[in-house]
């Protein structure tokens, strides 16, 4: 079994154990006896259970990723929030298969705060990935905000998801696009605190970026104005 083939199979029977079970209850020795893996092995590319999940959460970036970025043909020609819609949608079809594993987390999340600091930290890391690939700016300390922004709201979006039965998920696309409307409006609000703070800063509609949103009222394709993605 190659290393990369032994650190699949790892991931793969913890995502199964965490299905069944809470995370600070998954052995390490139960995981490598699961998946063929000898511990020793399993060592060289795991340093425990809370590896295991960050792995998780890298896994399901790569396979959004891969799917393109803000060039890809699904995203081509739309506005910020568009692409950042169909970016989390995307995210939401790679965890699919998954679906027990993040209920298991989410529940868990509730009841452990250590568990929760520790998957809003991953997720901010993750959802600046996301923001990159639906061509967002993510540089620096307003990447940052935008990222920790966006894993709040889809940790929102996670609990729609977890009690939507239909096969199109409307529930979760209209939770989904009602959140990114939100997040702009305050993204906007915040914007024009720091501006009369500090007026030398320019606005972020108006910075001169050549992806800049339209400035305030003018209206996109679809009717709503682009910075309300501006995460």
């Amino acid at each position: 079994m190659t290393s990369e083939t032994a650190r699949e199979a790892c991931l793969r029977s913890f995502l199964d154990l965490l299905a069944r079970q809470p995370l600070r209850r998954i052995d390490l020795a139960a995981v490598a006896a699961a998946s063929g893996v000898a511990l020793s092995e399993m060592r060289a590319s795991y340093g425990g259970v809370d590896d295991l999940l960050a792995a998780f959460f890298r896994s399901t970036d790569r396979q959004v990723l891969a799917e393109g970025g803000p060039d890809a043909e699904d995203l081509t020609g739309e506005g910020p929030k568009e692409r950042l819609f169909e970016v989390l949608m995307r995210r939401l079809d790679a965890l699919e298969p998954h679906r027990a594993a993040v209920g298991a987390l989410v529940k868990g999340a509730k009841r452990d705060p250590l568990l929760a600091l520790m998957l809003m930290r991953l997720s901010a890391r993750s959802q600046r990935w996301m923001l990159a690939a639906a061509g967002i700016d993510c540089a620096g300390l307003a990447g940052e905000v935008r990222a920790k922004g966006l894993a709040v709201l889809f940790a929102r979006l996670l609990r729609v998801w977890l009690a939507d039965d239909d096969p199109g998920l409307a529930r979760t696309m209209a939770a989904l696009d009602q959140e990114l409307v939100q997040a702009g409006k305050i993204l906007d609000m915040l914007d024009d605190l720091a501006f009369i703070a500090l007026p030398w800063r320019p606005r972020r509609r108006n910075a001169g970026r050549p992806d800049a949103a339209p400035e305030a009222g003018a209206p996109d394709a679809g009717g709503e104005r682009a910075e309300a993605a501006g995460l």
